[in-house]
């Protein structure tokens, strides 16, 4: 399979190891290319990501998308939206840009937090992944428990009703921008609609993308297997919420954190501790929330960070349980 991001990785090689002269193999090296590569891809992903939603919601009102996951009742709303994200291969932060399309279209906050907490979990590069390292049982239960961690996070968030800590410039791009107008647009009109909606939006997150990758770039460098095998062993009643807590912090995509649970598992960590520590890194990485900080409210955080932090917990102690 071709890697659409190679050139992003050579240019983060030749910055680390040749312009900045750090020396392959060391945590150092390791920190730095994580950091100038991870960079460039979340820019280059939210500004697709962001002009192609933008571009798209030119032609959907915010009636048409409210008749496919907002304007009924019923949990199978919340699956729909779940199921939606399992086919979308994104990363934590690449899912924001889909998240703030879905808000300001309209779209219900549970449902569209059902999308958010799966998009990143599962996809079919992860499926065949996990498959190939931990079995077809483990990844069943794995591809399974994150559709339904989507769809219990969703729906209480929804229960709640937490739309007033959704902050005030999203619900007024929605209000401003859409209208039925939008269908008389010519095809420059709505790139040029697009590319204003990624000057926005990355406008207002650009810092807070480079604190938290620089942040997760630490971790990742100074990676914390050693942490997770002498704290979250098999005769620790604990090791799930503490591989979950040093989850929370750290950042990285589903793909890049299975071989890392597979080495753990392989040194003798149970696989449903490791496992809820890799949900737990991809679900709610320290960057998103920081991200998700623009366009919520510091209370809509905390409270979704607890939802889904308590649920993976639960996860990790089930999956002890059956594997």
């Amino acid at each position: 399979m071709v890697d659409i991001f190679y050139p992003l990785q050579w240019i983060a090689d030749k910055l680390t190891y040749e312009l900045l002269g750090i020396a392959p193999d060391t945590r150092l090296a390791a920190s730095v290319n994580f950091v100038i590569y991870d960079v460039m891809k979340i820019f280059v992903l939210l500004a697709v990501m962001i002009f192609v939603v933008s571009y798209l919601r030119t032609y959907i009102t915010p009636e048409r998308t409210r008749q496919v996951l907002g304007s009924k009742k019923g949990l199978r709303y919340y699956f729909l939206a779940s199921l939606i994200g399992t086919i979308t291969p994104f990363c934590s932060c690449s899912s924001v840009p889909i998240f703030i399309g879905f808000v300001e279209a309209g779209v219900p906050l549970g449902v569209t937090f059902a999308f958010l907490i799966t998009s990143p979990l599962v996809n079919e590069a992860a499926v065949a992944a996990l498959w190939a390292t931990l079995g077809l049982q483990a990844t069943v239960i794995y591809v399974v428990s994150g559709v339904l961690l989507g769809v219990v996070g969703g729906y209480m968030i929804g229960v709640l009703k937490l739309e007033k800590y959704v902050e005030d410039f999203v619900y007024k791009m929605k209000v401003g921008k859409q209208s039925s107008e939008d269908q008389k647009l010519t095809m420059r009109e709505r790139a040029e609609y697009a590319f204003e909606s990624v000057k926005d939006i990355v406008g207002r997150v650009w810092l807070y993308v480079i604190i938290g990758v620089a942040i997760g770039g630490i971790f990742h460098g100074y990676a914390p297997e050693g942490i997770l095998e002498k704290y979250a062993g098999e005769d620790n009643l604990l090791a799930v919420p503490i591989a979950v807590l040093i989850g929370v912090p750290l950042y990285s995509n589903v793909m890049a954190m299975i071989p890392i649970v597979e080495s753990l598992i392989g040194k003798g960590l149970p696989v449903g501790t490791a496992l809820a520590f890799l949900m737990s890194v991809t679900a709610v990485s320290l960057p998103e929330m920081i991200i998700l900080r623009k366009v919520l409210k510091k209370e809509l955080v905390a409270i979704f960070v607890s939802i889904i932090t308590l649920s993976i917990i639960f996860t990790g102690y089930l999956f002890n349980m059956l594997l």
